[in-house]
């Protein structure tokens, strides 16, 4: 490699060195210097033209949650950078791994105002892991490359690199020679063995002991570990939103969801227990309602890699930062032998026939089991539809958007592998699903990939539809959960505003006839009796299929936690 390289060959480089074969965005006047070196690589680089720059970013989330690999997104400077912002974020809260590239204008303009120019490092500094600003071509081999290890390392998250186009124009010997220098990122994978000795020594003696299983023990690829910590203990597991999938919902161990839109039996047995393992989780609000009353009687355990979520929202009895795998392993390691174990086993039984009797005497009261009468499709039909044809047919993925449909998803279909279940969890981001949907499906072209919207979420990037077409994707499937209103505000309003439905009845076009014109079949659904037969033709049908699911207009979700409660006060009926 003696050869001198311009700096946009050299970002191309950078990224095929680093295992990058897919990339989304949008061209525009800055970045055009790295578009033109692309068409030298276009055999090892798939460039996906987006509609949006936000769907780009949410399509290289998806794929970044789907494989464990790093997203890559592209933006021009000024909007083609700011639309990106809202992807960015949502990286951000949900320690997605992601690389945000964008052009910037010319060194010798930066900061006169010049078309197109924005601090998106200033603009995004909040919501990175880290950023740049490159302004010569000799750094970009190295930049662009400890970028991507940020990014990759440590608690995963989105990393942003802005290169002004006199950098990406100009040419060098790239050096590749080169080990990071990065004070202070010493990220730590290996619990402290005291601390894990201590774990182990509180769960041996507890009489109601639960594990909470987070995100992270899917990122750290600790399913199987997480498992067989479970069978070995008897310990009841809990799975949160971005949980999902680590742990399978069929196992008897497995008990559900907790949080906001938990069941009553998990949250309850969150309130009465006496020793909780969380791994991988960081306590979020949606989980522990009000804060000050989260297992109140409760000697806590948590297992991060960002040492500074221990301790941010609940007090932890025994902190150990590390990595959900590594730190399994080493609680395995610890574990005494069965016959030492025998205690926590009686006492694990115990406890595990008390929550099935609270799930049995609260989960008849839940609206999935009671159809109304004179209703004509309730959204609970549509998921019983969905998760008997997904778990017959296999080899799925789900996308959900955010909002009452969201939660329906996460509660009644049945989730068993990791990276099935993806959605946006922290920054509850509206128009999430489709282009995740479409970063999902290129990941993994032999499974088929559902989007579950809401019709306020799908209207705001739904153009990406136009991107499926133009890229030959044939494995996606949109279900529109299609209720008339931004639902989840609405249950809001007429929860606790009296009814005041301000800002959310809501208007669309015809669904079917929107997707024909994009190129997908479109099909409309209004009965229960419709809903299977619907399911199986978008199944059978060889390319995109958009399903309108016209269901019954004001059906809330629940069990649910009221805003500033404890998780002990849901209502759930």
């Amino acid at each position: 490699m003696s050869e001198k390289r311009t700096g946009a060959q050299i970002m191309c480089e950078v990224l095929i060195r680093n295992g990058v074969d897919v990339m989304f965005g949008i061209p525009g006047g800055a970045i055009m210097p790295f578009y033109y070196a692309m068409w030298e690589y276009r055999d090892q680089l798939r460039h996906v033209l987006c509609r949006h720059e936000q769907g780009g970013g949410h399509a290289a989330e998806g794929y970044a949650r789907a494989t464990g690999k790093i997203g890559v997104c592209i933006g021009t400077s000024g909007p083609g950078a700011t639309n990106l912002v809202t992807a960015i974020a949502d990286a951000m809260m949900d320690s997605t791994p992601l690389l945000a590239i964008t052009g910037q204008v010319g060194s010798h303009v930066l900061g006169k105002d010049a078309f197109q120019e924005t601090d998106i490092t200033g603009i995004t500094m909040p919501i990175t892991k880290h950023n740049y600003l490159v302004k010569r071509v000799e750094d970009i081999a190295y930049t662009m490359s400890e970028a991507i290890h940020v990014a990759t390392t440590g608690r995963p998250g989105p990393v942003l690199i802005d290169i002004t186009k006199d950098a990406m124009v100009a040419a060098t010997v790239p050096t590749w020679e080169f080990a990071f220098d990065l004070p202070g990122y010493k990220p730590t994978y290996q619990g402290n063995r005291r601390q894990v000795r201590e774990a182990i020594r509180l769960l041996t003696q507890a009489r109601k002991p639960l594990v909470m299983a987070g995100n992270g023990v899917i990122m750290a690829g600790a399913s199987d570990d997480l498992r067989e910590f479970a069978e070995r203990t008897r310990i009841p597991v809990i799975t949160t939103l971005h949980g999902i999938g680590s742990f399978p919902e069929d196992h008897p161990l497995s008990i559900g969801m907790p949080g906001m839109h938990g069941w009553v039996h998990v949250n309850r047995a969150i309130q009465e227990c006496d020793v909780l393992l969380n791994i991988g989780g960081r306590f979020d609000d949606r989980v522990t309602g009000k804060a000050s009353t989260f297992a109140p009687n409760a000697r806590i355990i948590h297992v991060d890699i960002d040492p500074s979520e221990i301790g941010k929202n609940v007090r932890v009895a025994v902190p150990i930062v590390g990595d959900a795998r590594l730190v399994l392993r080493d609680l395995l390691a610890e574990l005494p032998d069965r016959d030492a174990l025998g205690s926590l086993h009686s006492a694990a039984s115990d406890w595990m026939e008390h929550i099935r009797e609270m799930q049995d005497r609260h989960q008849q009261k839940q609206q999935y089991l009671v159809r109304p009468d004179g209703m004509l499709l309730p959204p609970h039909d549509v998921y019983r539809g969905l998760t008997a044809a997904l778990n017959s047919r296999g080899n799925y993925r789900v996308c959900t958007d955010v909002g009452q449909h969201q939660m329906w998803a996460a509660q009644l279909i049945d989730w068993h592998r990791p990276r099935t279940h993806i959605t946006s969890g922290g920054a509850g981001t509206m128009g999430f699903a489709v282009p995740a949907a479409l970063g999902v499906a290129i990941a993994h072209p032999g499974d088929t990939v559902w989007a579950v919207c809401g019709d306020g979420g799908f209207q705001m990037t739904n153009q990406e539809m136009a991107t499926v077409v133009q890229e030959g994707i044939r494995n996606i499937k949109i279900a529109i959960i299609n209720n008339g209103y931004l639902g989840m505000v609405r249950q809001w309003q007429e929860l606790f505003e009296n009814k005041r439905y301000s800002g959310t009845p809501l208007s669309g076009p015809n669904f079917a006839m929107l997707a024909a014109a994009y190129g997908w079949k479109g099909l409309t659904i209004e009965r229960s009796e419709d809903v299977a037969a619907a399911i199986d033709e978008a199944y059978d049908t060889d390319g995109p299929v958009l399903i309108d699911f016209r269901v019954e207009r004001e059906v809330n979700v629940f069990p649910m936690v009221p805003q500033n409660k404890s998780i002990g006060e849901m209502i759930y009926e």
